[in-house]
């Protein structure tokens, strides 16, 4: 049968047509059929949310049923991790795509997810507006914030109120924070939380401020750690807890006793209502370990510690927490020297001290170690008597003397005064060598000032007691070495340390201006001896040929006479002041016999009597400044001694 038969055959009326069509849609109204033909047809343009049915799941693609004889595939990773995609479901889907080789649309149930998300957050929320988050990740410039489902950008600047060193200690928290832009044409909102921080802490500020008083104990919060103590928020009001003011102990680094987001109860040392300033303490809580210090740590009492400390001019000792005394470098030992405490003790090293001082009021302890032993320098004079011969090492050699080592930690000084009867010494290094092992005897012991006075001249006999005398007489001709000018006559070496005068009146029979006009240096010469002066140390000698005295004046023979004598010149102003210059020579004699016992004692004395003996009648100018000097070098020396037993 054809077509055209079977149509006429079946053909139905209008009014019957709209019958069967009434009876399939159910009495549905016009209005609504062309609402669900509408509905019926699929927007498959890129960017559009559809809904489909999950059918299958193919490798690591889920297909997706979107009507109109459509299918499009989701990738299996946008599902969560473990969770299987529910067969016949329905979701929403954004269309990325179409690809054409499979004829298969590219979905994505995330981006349909966060673009519904952005349409309820932009809907609901403005700026200014208060939203809570949960920081996902880091990412440059600050931290994702996941707002229900939509991602929001927190700027590290605006994490807290102060800066954050570490952003991610806030990945995984919820925060809330306030909007402060919203872009719709990049679908962006940046949020920051520092702004809300800010604005309640200002509130908060407000009201703890009016009630806030010196000796409170508030509650705080950590919120930053620096070298020199941590800030802390006691209601809105930040607060600096000095790292002085953490522990009655030592404290090396705040993070020690704090950290970061830590609660702890603090007390109100200080408050500057004008500068909003407050220092806060965490030790004044507690009673301090200084109250009772004196009946704890008596002067004079032995107690233990531990080195926590070294410094070059000391050690510091813990004694308990709270309470460090300072052994300074001095009273680490009696007698050995000691460049930096790092020689005796270590940090952590148990220690024995005693108490010297106590200052309560600066808190401050002084610690001596020396003083748990015996001083040795309290039997040194018992044990090394004057007179008593000592064999030690040179250990330092000085321009006044050489230090000479007795035992360990006990040194003597000889003096240059010291080495040779006749010779004059002008450095030790002509007579020793550091290192080199001497004899010598104790000539004094200063126990108070640590000094021992040693000479080597005093183990042989004074040749000028007995065997300069009787080998060298008045009227004796010898002969010897013109050894050096002066402006009143020469000296002629004798023999090896021994000088006589050879003044320039004793020259010749001539008078001359100058000792060069008859001999040089280094000549060898004929002369008699005219006297020898045990007390002063001094031969006075004349050229041989010379007749004695013959040419001289009244006034040269004074003269002459004077310079013999070692007495000072006498000017034509001081001759007219007459008993003026008298008592002045009286009050120098005085001075001088005063400065003999000054320094290292009569060594001293001894030494400028020597200088002035060589002399052998030279002017004031040349002979009483080498025994001054003498003496003031003795003295230094002493002195010297004693310093570099103290070290310090």
């Amino acid at each position: 049968m054809s077509n055209k038969e079977l149509l006429k055959r079946f053909a139905l009326t209008a009014e019957q047509l709209d019958l069967a069509v009434a009876e399939a849609l159910g009495g549905l109204a016009t209005a609504q059929v062309d609402e669900m033909y509408e509905g019926s047809v699929k927007d498959f343009t890129p960017n559009a949310i559809i809904r489909g049915t999950l059918l299958r799941v193919v490798n690591e693609d889920v297909m997706v049923d979107i009507g109109y004889k459509a299918e499009g595939v989701v990738p299996l990773y946008e599902f969560e991790e473990g969770e299987e995609p529910e067969i016949g479901s329905e979701v929403e889907v954004l269309i990325e795509g179409l690809d054409e080789n499979q004829s298969l649309y590219l979905l994505s149930m995330r981006k349909a997810s966060r673009l519904r998300g952005w349409e309820r957050l932009v809907q609901s929320h403005g700026e200014g507006d208060i939203i809570k988050g949960m920081a996902t990740r880091k990412i440059k410039g600050g931290l994702l914030l996941d707002v229900e489902g939509v991602p929001v950008f927190l700027p590290a600047s605006q994490i807290d109120i102060r800066r954050v060193p570490d952003v991610n200690v806030f990945i995984g928290r919820d925060l809330e924070c306030k909007i402060i832009k919203i872009d719709r044409e990049r679908m962006n909102v940046v949020v920051s939380r520092r702004k809300l921080l800010e604005e309640r802490r200002n509130t908060l500020r407000d009201e703890v401020l009016k009630t806030l008083e010196e000796g409170q104990v508030r509650q705080g919060v950590v919120k930053n750690i620096a070298d020199f103590g941590a800030f802390l928020d006691i209601g809105g009001v930040d607060g600096l807890l000095h790292i002085t003011d953490m522990s009655w102990g030592r404290v090396n680094h705040p993070s020690e006793v704090v950290k970061l987001e830590e609660k702890l109860e603090v007390k109100v040392l200080r408050f500057d209502r004008e500068r909003n300033r407050i220092a806060l303490g965490l030790k004044q809580l507690e009673a301090s370990p200084w109250e009772e210090i004196e009946r704890k740590y008596p002067i004079g009492g032995r107690v233990t510690g531990e080195v926590v400390n070294i410094m070059p001019y000391g050690a510091f000792v813990k004694l308990e927490d709270g309470i460090e005394g300072l052994v300074h470098i001095s009273e680490m030992s009696w007698t050995r020297r000691i460049n930096h405490p790092s020689e005796l003790v270590e940090i952590g090293q148990g220690v024995e001290v005693v108490v010297l001082d106590i200052d309560k009021d600066k808190q401050e302890i002084s610690l001596g170690m020396k003083q748990t032993e015996v001083n040795p320098w309290t039997e040194v004079e018992d044990r090394y008597p004057v007179g008593t011969i000592i064999e030690g090492m040179v250990r330092n050699l000085t321009n006044y003397g050489a230090f000479i080592e007795i035992e360990e930690g006990i040194d003597g000084l000889l003096h240059v005064s010291d080495m040779s009867w006749t010779k004059k010494v002008n450095h030790p290094s002509e007579v020793l060598t550091k290192g080199e092992n001497v004899r010598a005897v104790v000539l004094s012991v200063d126990t108070e000032k640590r000094r021992v006075a040693l000479g080597m001249k005093q183990l042989e006999q004074d040749p000028w007691q007995d065997e300069i005398p009787r080998r060298y007489g008045p009227g004796d001709i010898v002969a010897g070495r013109v050894s050096k000018f002066t402006n009143f006559g020469v000296f002629v070496a004798l023999e090896d340390g021994l000088e006589g005068l050879l003044h320039i009146s004793e020259l010749t029979d001539k008078k001359v201006e100058s000792p060069d006009e008859v001999v040089e240096v280094g000549q060898m010469v004929d002369v008699r001896v005219l006297k020898v002066d045990t007390e002063e140390r001094k031969i006075g000698l004349s050229m041989i040929g010379v007749p004695q005295h013959s040419h001289l004046t009244e006034m040269e023979e004074k003269e002459k006479l004077r310079i013999e004598r070692g007495e000072p010149e006498v000017t034509a102003a001081a001759a007219d002041e007459g008993a003026t210059a008298e008592a002045g020579g009286a009050d120098a004699d005085a001075d001088d016999g005063d400065g003999a016992d000054d320094g290292a004692g009569q060594g001293a004395a001894r030494a400028g009597a020597d200088d002035a003996s060589d002399a052998d009648g030279e002017s004031a100018t040349d002979t009483e400044p080498v025994a001054a000097e003498a003496g003031s070098d003795k003295g230094e020396a002493g002195e010297a001694q004693g310093e570099e037993k103290q070290d310090g």
